[in-house]
């Protein structure tokens, strides 16, 4: 009889799905020092504006959980902006696996709803969504 192999003993993953204009960010937390990376990059490289790498970590400053997870981030689609808004919404999502408790601070910040604001189609017989040609009397 071949010889079975048991899986090791991992410590547990959080995991949440965030999503932003077109932008998806898959997150998984795990008990460690507060190391983000995405896409196998540090964060810091990641994202080189400070504005959006306040984005990011914004669901853990809110619970005090900073230093507690590592995250493990995956993102596709979309630009900077969008990316750092649905890292956002996946961490917060994450954060609730965790521990539920910690949905009234994550709700009251609004980090667990998703901005519905896409980008609107363009028309038919037009220069794009809202943009007209221009009106000729004669």
């Amino acid at each position: 009889m071949a010889d079975i192999k048991l899986p090791e003993a991992k410590t547990p993953q959080h995991l949440g799905t965030g999503r932003r204009k077109t932008a998806i960010a898959r997150v998984r937390l795990a008990s460690g020092s507060g190391k983000i990376l995405i896409n196998g990059r540090p964060f810091e490289n990641y994202f080189p504006m400070e504005s959006l790498r306040g984005v990011v970590v914004q669901p853990l400053t809110v619970t005090g959980t900073a230093e507690k997870y590592d995250a493990q981030i995956s993102v596709k689609g979309g630009g900077p902006a969008g990316q750092a808004g649905a890292v956002r919404h996946g961490l917060a999502r994450a954060l609730l696996t965790v521990d539920p408790n910690l949905r009234p601070a994550l709700k009251a910040e609004g980090l667990l709803t998703r901005d519905p604001r896409m980008k609107e189609r363009k028309k038919y017989g037009q220069p794009g969504a809202r943009k007209r040609f221009q009106y000729s009397k004669r």
